[in-house]
Parts: structure tokens; sequence; C-alpha cells
């Protein structure tokens, strides 16, 4: 009996002792979850770089939970009317390492719906980068993208 009892202490030591993991965290020490605000979104397209500024006029929201993401933009200081130009979207994602993929399920525009967006992603501090390329046929666009976003408060 006692050998019994040492032997399931044992084993339950040891499975205790190992680190249960997520799907997002098991092969990557990056944590996205959280509620994060665009701050600068560059495109280069045929080696032509543009740069807007979402700290001005515009916000723009990507919150990000263990599975899923949702993006939430609108222009600031709009009549009080449906002008503001409100725009949104969101799906599933997996990261492993610092490869991170958004599987765009919900969009307002079907032609982006249903693509797969890879991009490398870091963490700074409390600034998110985001690089990848962004493709869709349909809409002619094949263009790298680089997005900061800082963590919301």
């Amino acid at each position: 009996m006692k050998l019994k009892l040492t032997a399931l202490a044992l084993s339950l030591a040891f499975l205790t002792s190992c680190d249960v993991k997520t799907k997002t965290d098991d092969q990557s020490s990056i944590h996205l979850n959280g509620t994060w605000r665009l701050i600068t979104h560059t495109t280069i397209t045929k080696g032509v770089s543009a740069v807007t500024d979402y700290t001005k006029n515009q916000k723009f929201l990507k919150i990000i939970n263990d599975t899923h993401f949702a993006f939430l933009t609108h222009q600031l200081n709009t009549k009080k009317d449906s002008s503001n130009h409100f725009d949104a979207g969101g799906g599933s994602y997996t990261l492993v390492g610092d490869q991170y993929t958004e599987h765009l399920d919900f969009y307002s525009d079907k032609n982006w719906e249903g693509k797969a967006f890879k991009f490398t992603v870091k963490i700074e501090n409390d600034t998110l980068i985001q690089q990848g390329i962004e493709k869709v046929e349909k809409e002619n666009i094949n263009q790298t993208i680089i997005e900061r976003y800082v963590r919301e408060k």
C-alpha cells in the first residue's frame, strides 16, 4: 500500500510539473491577447512606400483573444450621421513562433473574406509590429504592409 501511495504521489508531482500550454502558446512566446490601437500603417507597392498616420482623424482598434481577432475603425470628428466610414472585420488566427496568420472570416468586402494573411509579429515594450504581404487578386492588391500598434491601457 505504501509503495502504491508513493508511486501515486510521484505520478501526481510529475503531472503537475508539466507546463500546460494553449494552442497559440505551444510554439510561441509572443502574447498577442489584448486591445491594440493602430498608430501607423505603411504599404509598400512596387517599391513605393505610403504611410498612414492613425493618430489623427481616425481610430483603428484590433482586439485579439486566444483564438480570434477583430478590428474596428472609423473616422473621428465627423457629422452625427452614417458618414463616419465605419469598417470592421475579423476571424480566427494561428500563431507559431513569430508567424501570425489571420483568417479573415468576416468583412464587408466579400473579395477579402476567406483569405489568409501571413505576418511576422514582434512586441517591443507596448508596441506590436506586424509585417507581411497583403494579396487580394480580385482587388488587384499585392503589397507589403507594416503596422505598428500600441497596447490600449
